[in-house]
């Protein structure tokens, strides 16, 4: 099915585009009304998770809303450690909480690795979505890292420190390798499923890249998103691993065609690490989209200025947070898309 807005997959490949191409992480979520009307008709989270015609209404919602230039699909970061055995619950304002943590060798024995027919509900969910946009937009999947998985998976949830899950990597850390391994396999299967179910381009996300030393980040997370890199070899692979400041020029060099700042992260600074072969995205701060339409028009600029016409993705440095007034979000978009550079 040809796209009719191709415009991140020309970025991309490094053409020059009439305009930079933008979506928001989060951008399907709680800031629309309109998937707060499909969401307070369910049990809970969970529920819209797992029922794939949901999952791709709310993932079609900001294309038709906000006027995105791609729709990431519906899910969770956190399917993939339930689907190997380990069981989440999403608890209504405290985010997720897993009963059951891995805390010894045993636990995990238990678990298994994953096929990408264990998450078959996000598989249908693309397949629903891609035939309802109808090459509109592309279609965006995604996983969590190895590392922030398991960051979960020990913690037991969110955490300031995940001190239990860096705790771990020093005291057990042949346990702590064979556990990310099977994260790691686990997460090829179930992107590349979600590539055989028409997604048009895949996301790593890194949340708590961050709260590793640069030692124990090239050991324990690095090494494993470029085994997935290399393995998921039919579309292109962004990476976005929030406040790696130090990892930047090791995301140069690794088998991904996007690198995704965070908005601590200086443009040109990053441009020069990362190198000219790779597009970038982000970085708009989530916080600006609280203050005028002039303050956000003139950041927005000043952004798209300091990024260049070519090898940019327009995105937040971050997930849009929940409080957000989807008319700014709005608006953020339709500056970004009405920019000449």
């Amino acid at each position: 099915m040809a796209l009719k807005n191709d415009l991140i997959l020309r970025t991309i490949n490094g053409e020059k585009t009439e305009r930079t191409p933008v979506w928001l992480m989060r951008q399907a979520g709680r800031i629309l009304p309109e998937y707060r009307a499909v969401r307070n008709s369910l049990s809970g989270f969970k529920e819209l998770v797992e029922t794939p015609e949901l999952a791709a209404e709310v993932t079609i919602q900001p294309v038709d809303i906000l006027g995105v230039d791609a729709a990431i699909i519906f899910s969770d970061i956190l399917v993939i450690p339930e689907a190997m055995g380990l069981k989440y619950e999403m608890v209504e304002k405290r985010g997720p909480h897993f009963p059951e943590t891995v805390k010894s060798l045993s636990d995990v024995k238990r678990l298994k690795v994953a096929e990408a027919s264990d998450v078959q509900y996000t598989i249908d969910a693309i397949s629903v979505t891609k035939k309802e946009l109808d090459g509109r937009v592309p279609v965006i999947g995604f996983a969590g890292a190895p590392w922030t998985i398991f960051a979960y998976m020990i913690e037991g949830g969110g955490s300031k420190t995940f001190s239990k899950a860096r705790r771990m990597l020093y005291s057990e850390p042949q346990l702590s390798h064979e556990l990310l391994q099977m994260i790691t396999n686990s997460t090829i299967n179930y992107l590349q499923g979600q590539v055989e179910a028409g997604a048009n381009l895949i996301q790593i996300f890194d949340s708590w890249a961050g709260i590793l030393s640069p030692e124990l980040y090239k050991e324990f997370s690095l090494r494993y998103i470029q085994q997935i890199c290399d393995a998921v070899d039919k579309v292109p692979k962004t990476v976005f691993a929030k406040d790696a400041y130090f990892a930047r020029e090791w995301f140069g060099k690794i088998n991904c065609n996007t690198v995704g700042l965070d908005w601590c992260m200086d443009i040109r600074e990053s441009r020069k690490l990362i190198g000219e072969n790779k597009t970038l995205q982000g970085n708009f701060d989530p916080c600006v989209l609280y203050s005028s339409e002039e303050r956000i028009k003139e950041e927005a600029e000043k952004m798209l200025v300091q990024f260049g016409p070519t090898r940019h993705i327009a995105n937040l440095g971050h997930g849009v947070y929940p409080d957000t007034d989807p008319h700014k979000v709005k608006f953020f978009i339709d500056t970004i898309k009405g920019y000449k550079h």
